[in-house]
């Protein structure tokens, strides 16, 4: 067996109106081409402007991430050629990125993780191309949007927990509305970094990376094919090589080039851009931006007395959370407030294909009718169909159970004349139960929910149901 050891160098494009050095749009198209400006096409006699915006968002994320931050803004050129690089270099950050040594913590299988970020930094994102058989075209729109680049120290040691942390750290992104995050757009994506040791050993083994993965699914098949594929050939006594490889879409993967240990990019400060002071207060501004996190706000739940399935839930959106946090100052009986939530809103969310910013049900409004559960004045089953109903017309929930003159019927009095209609009503089912079938006894509640227009108390029902039956014997 072989420890795995694994780093991850995570990029993600920042959300901002226009890109990272140039006025040109930064929005996701397919046409090609359309957003780009000289600067972006490294034209000659360009000049670069450092976008406000994109810098604010990267130091907003570097302290999201616990980072140490800098008391002012360097960007650094790397130079180095390659066709999806029109100027030659790419503007970045060495010197002093964003972010240094920093930590997210999450859970994995109900387990608490801490992964170590050895860096945060900006720098401006590639062109993107687009390879055939015998050409390659090249598509500028992404050229010079602004990039964070997250670095890892190589602290994660199996697939499971590489898509832990990415799926934390995206909700990291979009909790600080810093990016949208999407992998399909291409707008988050990273590089695996793998290798593979002996428990007994004190040094890494020998790093491969992955290049350019923009699916989780795909980081984890990536991860657990190379584990399979290293091991192999360590038991065989072969040695690994020095490479990057690409996952292909039978989950396998393919060497594309060797990796010497060191590349000379030639760093140095960019000199078209000025170093830019950061302020304390600014620093304190953006501090007070940061919403409470995801794992945060798990562990908040967990002290509620939520399951963990539950508070996971809830935690991994951000307006979901803010929905269910501004959901308990309407009511106090958490229980039902969560089963509320996580079985009616959510699937009615899933059903009708909108956001909970687009749900016509507020916190409280649902509220209210958990109140009114919660006093068994309006059946279990009642109120969510009511909730049901004032989704798909747009009324709210009080006023159909006003205009229904909607209560639950607890009162055992007028109970017992219904139960003693349906018994008599059931002789089948009475036989049944006397033989010790008890279950049918349930069969009679839900008849008397009938009756009742589903206003009956079912736990009262089911008592009288069984005492009455009782003195049948």
């Amino acid at each position: 067996m072989y420890k795995v050891v694994i780093g991850l160098e995570v990029h993600c494009e920042v959300l901002t109106n226009t890109k990272n050095f140039s006025n040109a749009k930064n929005s996701y198209t397919n046409i090609p081409n359309i957003n780009v400006m000289p600067v972006d096409l490294g034209l000659p006699g360009i000049l670069p402007v450092v976008n406000k915006e994109a810098c604010k968002k990267a130091l907003k994320t570097a302290m999201a991430l616990n980072c140490q931050t800098p008391d002012e803004i360097i960007f650094d050129r790397k130079n180095y050629y390659y066709p999806d690089l029109p100027k030659g270099y790419q503007i970045t950050q060495v010197t002093k990125p964003f972010g240094r040594n920093g930590h997210l913590t999450f859970l994995v299988n109900g387990e608490e993780k801490t992964v170590d970020i050895h860096q945060l930094h900006l720098e401006e994102d590639t062109a993107a191309l687009e390879h055939y058989t015998n050409y390659s075209l090249i598509d500028y729109n992404r050229s010079g949007i602004p990039l964070m680049e997250i670095v890892t120290e190589p602290c994660i040691y199996s697939a499971d927990e590489a898509v832990a942390f990415l799926e934390n750290l995206r909700n990291v992104f979009l909790y600080c509305e810093v990016s949208e995050a999407k992998s399909d757009k291409g707008q988050m994506r990273c590089d695996v970094n793998i290798s593979l040791m002996k428990d007994t050993d004190t040094k890494l083994g020998t790093k491969v990376e992955m290049k350019n993965i923009n699916a989780f699914n795909s980081v984890k098949a990536a991860i657990e094919y190379e584990i399979k594929r290293q091991s192999e050939l360590l038991d065989k006594g072969e040695k690994i090589v020095q490479e990057t490889r690409r996952i292909d879409e039978d989950g396998k993967t393919y060497s594309m080039r060797e990796k010497v240990d060191a590349v000379d990019y030639k760093y140095f400060v960019e000199p078209n851009l000025a170093p830019v002071k950061i302020t304390d207060e600014f620093k304190e501004k953006v501090r007070s931006e940061i919403p409470e996190l995801e794992y945060s706000r798990i562990k908040r739940y967990l002290k509620l007395g939520i399951n963990l399935e539950d508070a996971s839930t809830i935690a991994r959106d951000k307006y979901i959370s803010d929905y269910f946090d501004e959901l308990l100052n309407y009511t106090k009986n958490i229980s039902i407030a969560t089963n509320y939530l996580t079985i009616v809103i959510l699937g009615s969310l899933n059903k009708l294909n909108i956001s909970i910013k687009e749900l016509f049900i507020t916190p409280k409004m649902l509220g209210e009718v958990v109140n009114l559960v919660d006093k068994n004045e309006v059946s279990n089953q009642l109120a969510k169909n009511i909730i049901y109903e004032a989704m798909e017309k747009n009324i709210e929930p009080l006023e159909i159970i006003k205009s229904k003159n909607i209560k639950q019927i607890s009162d055992e009095g007028e109970l017992i004349n219904i139960i003693k209609k349906i018994i008599s009503e059931s002789p089948d089912q009475v036989k049944e139960y006397l033989s010790g079938k008890e279950m049918v006894a349930n069969f009679l509640v839900g008849k008397v929910m009938k009756e009742t227009n589903k206003q009956a108390n079912p736990a009262t029902s089911l008592k009288l149901i069984k005492e009455e039956l009782e003195r049948m014997r």
